[in-house]
């Protein structure tokens, strides 16, 4: 379950635009790279460790990850951000093919 180079870079335009349209600060910025970051990190463990791993499952061994990364993101949103951060999410989710 790898992206192409395209999806890579559709991802990475679609956090940039995810980010201004959160209206974060400079410190909020660096914080949600640094989450964001560390939850790379336990994807690609995962699939180092199963090579051969489904979207499914990766989704399902995800799931125990979601609530950290949401821990720690409304640790410096603001309300207003949160939710727009939550929005965003479930609209991820859903064109990804994740249940919601």
């Amino acid at each position: 379950m790898n992206l192409s180079p395209e999806a890579t870079q559709a991802v990475q335009s679609e956090l940039k635009r995810f980010a201004a349209d959160l209206n974060l600060s400079d410190d909020q910025k660096t914080r949600l790279k640094s989450a964001l970051e560390n939850a790379r990190e336990k994807l690609d463990e995962i699939r180092k460790n199963n090579p051969d791993i489904t979207k499914a499952d990766v989704i399902a061994k995800l799931k125990g990850a979601r609530d950290p990364l949401r821990a720690r993101v409304v640790a410096f949103l603001t309300p207003e951000q949160l939710t727009k951060w939550d929005a965003e999410v479930s609209k991820a989710k859903a064109f990804l093919g994740y249940s919601v």
